[in-house]
């Protein structure tokens, strides 16, 4: 399997860019921790760097760009590139997450929308704009990450931070659920997006689904699936202990 990321064989402790396609349920650091923990037994080590370079929420599928060694250093770098996402909106109702991690909270009448008020909205989040972060994200406030506190009951009134959309094409097709892909820079909430449009076409909406299909010039169609990319490490623990006993 030829990838845009390192080519195999992979000299793990100097450094490899592996490309995987997450699976839904897992988290990026169950991932990490897979692909880790697979490497140290093929190495024979106790230690070894192992770092993606940007989170999917459970829920999300695809692109998780995963760093090895020396070349964790880029970590930062590949975080900066802007992502490609692919999914759908469901429209008529929000939930406290802006995903599917939560119930719907609150309904809304989906009757008046029509394509042009979907088109205007489209176009109002086109170029640079601000949004405001989920209560359900990452982001540590006091120490603590905002879903811990969000699980708690807490909410907090969060700042809006400065992102941009490239691109964002939907299709309305299936209505009231809205397909979309979208380009965008580092640091956008699709989820943030999914809620934002739903207000804008003056209803509710929430993050149904979620693939990321591309980081920077990264691609998905060159990504591992999580399990074969085990099995060829345990190959090659294989191969290394026939070699022993030869």
């Amino acid at each position: 399997m030829e990838q845009k990321g390192s080519k195999p064989p992979y000299d793990f402790k100097e450094g490899a860019v592996l490309l995987f396609d997450k699976p839904v349920g897992w988290t990026s650091f169950d991932v990490v921790n897979k692909v880790r923990y697979s490497i140290k037994r093929f190495l024979q080590v106790k230690k070894i760097k192992v770092g993606h370079s940007g989170t999917l929420d459970p829920l999300a599928t695809g692109l998780l760009v995963i760093c090895t060694g020396k070349f964790t250093k880029r970590l930062n770098d590949l975080q900066g590139l802007p992502k490609t996402y692919t999914g759908s909106i469901t429209l008529g109702g929000t939930t406290p997450s802006y995903d599917l991690e939560t119930e719907i909270d609150e309904e809304f009448p989906t009757e008046h929308i029509s394509a042009e008020l979907m088109e205007t909205a489209r176009q109002s989040y086109l170029g640079p704009i601000e949004q405001v972060p989920p209560m359900f994200s990452a982001i540590k406030v006091g120490g603590e990450a905002l879903y811990k506190k969000a699980r708690k009951g807490i909410t907090l009134e969060l700042k809006k931070r400065p992102v941009e959309i490239f691109r964002f094409d939907i299709d309305q097709t299936a209505f009231p659920v809205v397909d979309f892909e979208v380009d965008c820079s580092k640091g956008t909430y699709i989820r943030s997006l999914a809620y934002d449009f739903g207000k804008a076409v003056q209803s509710g909406g929430h993050l149904s689904s979620l693939r990321r299909t591309k980081v920077g010039e990264f691609d998905i169609a060159d990504a591992w699936n999580l399990e074969e990319f085990i099995s060829y490490v345990n190959g090659l623990t294989e191969n290394e202990t026939e070699n022993e006993t030869e």
